[in-house]
């Protein structure tokens, strides 16, 4: 998959191009039903096939279009929504659907700019869909707006694709037992500790990113010592509480050159039994690991919750429910092993 960032930056040399366009954070499975329309109008713009012998035809190719940063941080910079994955995270995502069938050849991203935002939506069509990207087909969620202060819709987008050539369609959002599935949704999901409900609508484990920070080495007097996250601001981060999950090194190299993801019990708060603690810490105790990890770039995936973080009366009480959690993590993920 191709990466570009911004329309000074050149597209590939295709001819014609099939597009989606949303933010896509969380890459969920709402985000991939958007992304497989695309692959089938794409597949469904097929050339008239050539004679017998001829190379057989292909698809134009497909292009998602996101944006960074987040929108709400230019049109509502004091309510920016914490993000569910990186930008690199989320290419990762997208180009790894390929292993579904979900081929994309490129990923456009877009810096939204107050330029950007203020660019009515004809002007958006204009530069972005045609001028750059040279669309033969648009495919957008049905709710989709754009332009400045969000004036087009899908319909102007109809009108404007028969003046300039390209066609247009919108997909419904995926529903399940609990309504649509969105980014606004899974947000909530996660900021409540329900990392397990987040996983189902994400379609695999949420994912918090950071780089491991010395921290001030209180794990590793007590017999449990944790690689800190230093995490990128607005990352959505979970509940407090301590949860199981799994530690992913150089999470930014495809999968099937990584590394075998790590078991580990993670805390998240502000460690309540220790008088003076302030800051809020994603840590992360690795079971049957005991490697230097300082300053590498790592993720933690979360797989289910384990307990509310509480304020223990003495140290050792404290150590007796660690140990207890990470008997609760061994046998969650690794079946007691």
């Amino acid at each position: 998959m191709l990466r570009w960032r911004g329309l000074a930056e050149s597209a590939p040399d295709w001819n014609r191009t099939v597009v989606t366009i949303g933010v896509f954070d969380g890459v969920h499975r709402g985000h991939r039903a958007l992304i497989d329309a695309t692959v089938r109008e794409a597949a469904a713009l097929l050339p008239v096939p050539r004679p017998s012998g001829a190379e057989p035809p292909e698809a134009p190719p497909v292009v998602v279009v996101t944006f960074d940063p987040h929108p709400a941080a230019i049109l509502r910079p004091d309510a920016v929504p914490d993000r569910l994955t990186t930008l690199d995270h989320r290419a990762v995502l997208i180009e790894g659907l390929a292993a579904d069938g979900l081929t994309v050849d490129g990923l456009c991203t877009l810096p939204f700019t107050t330029e950007l935002s203020r660019l009515a939506p004809e002007d958006f069509v204009r530069s972005v869909l045609v001028e750059h990207l040279r669309a033969a087909a648009v495919v957008v969620g049905e709710g989709f707006r754009f332009g400045f202060r969000a004036a087009g819709d899908v319909a102007l987008l109809r009108t404007l694709g028969a003046e300039h050539g390209f066609e247009v369609r919108s997909v419904p959002l995926l529903t399940d037992a609990d309504g649509a599935v969105s980014s606004s949704r899974i947000r909530a999901d996660v900021a409540e500790g329900e990392v397990e409900r987040a996983a189902a609508a994400l379609g695999r484990p949420h994912r918090v990113e950071g780089v491991v920070v010395r921290g001030d080495q209180r794990g590793r007097e007590l017999g449990f010592p944790t690689a800190n996250l230093s995490s990128p601001r607005y990352t959505a981060v979970p509940e407090d509480g301590v949860y199981a999950g799994w530690l992913v090194r150089d999470p930014a190299r495809r999968a099937g050159e990584r590394e075998t993801p790590l078991p580990a019990a993670i805390s998240i708060g502000t460690n309540p039994t220790f008088a003076g603690e302030r800051a809020r810490r994603v840590e992360a105790f690795i079971l049957d690991f005991d490697a230097d990890i300082y300053d590498e770039t790592v993720a933690v995936d979360f797989a289910a919750r384990l307990r509310p973080t509480v304020a223990f009366s003495s140290v050792d009480a404290l150590i007796t429910q660690m140990n207890a959690d990470v008997a609760r993590v061994r046998e969650l993920l690794l079946g007691g092993a």
